[in-house]
């Protein structure tokens, strides 16, 4: 399904602020794309819940990865945005918004934990930040960000904010930030819960 089936403006192109820039991510990122993902591996791993990035990652691995990010942001199946420091010179993190029956849920045991329904949400959003960049608090930063941004310049709707349990370093920031718990997401191949906040 293509988001603008979903959406009934488009979703924002792109947020500057004094300390970083969300874009749409692009094969030519790559070689600042694959600093941060290997920088970033001990925090990836959980978060992604798939293993990736492998140990023997290799920056073709990464390409074809930009690709494909590029060609379902290109066609609105799904948008993921590369964050970087204001000249560009350094990924940052990214950012990715998928509509909630996206493939990645298809096998998905959804269990909301009050009276939230699912189908009620038109977005989910996800995002992870360069390990050197966690003890200054950027992901604190990039999420009150992201949350004024999608209010203000978005029309997404009610959207959930995913990340997985066994990453305690972001669900303490999604709690921490007053941030609700409304779905427990399993599925059959991971070993960590998926955790949805609104």
């Amino acid at each position: 399904m293509l988001f603008t089936d979903l959406l009934p403006t488009d979703i924002p192109d792109r947020l500057v602020t004094d300390e970083f820039i969300l874009r749409p991510i692009l094969a030519s990122d790559v070689a600042l794309d694959y600093a941060a993902v290997m920088e970033s591996t001990e925090f990836l791993r959980p978060w992604e819940q798939t293993g990736w990035p492998a140990d023997d990652f290799t920056v073709e691995d990464d390409l074809a990865d930009l690709e494909m990010l590029e060609q379902r942001h290109a066609e609105r199946r799904a948008f993921t945005y590369t964050m970087m420091n204001p000249d560009e010179s350094e990924c940052l993190g990214c950012v990715y918004i998928l509509p909630p029956d996206a493939r990645h849920y298809a096998d998905a045991r959804v269990t909301p934990v009050d009276a939230s329904e699912w189908h009620s949400y038109r977005a989910l959003v996800s995002f992870w930040v360069r390990t050197s960049r966690l003890p200054d608090g950027l992901d604190a930063r990039l999420l009150d960000a992201l949350r004024a941004w999608l209010a203000r310049d978005g029309d997404l709707g009610r959207h959930l904010f995913v990340t997985n349990e066994q990453v305690a370093q972001q669900v303490e920031l999604f709690e921490r930030s007053n941030l609700q718990l409304r779905f427990r997401i399993d599925k059959p191949t991971h070993s960590g819960t998926y955790l949805a906040y609104e």
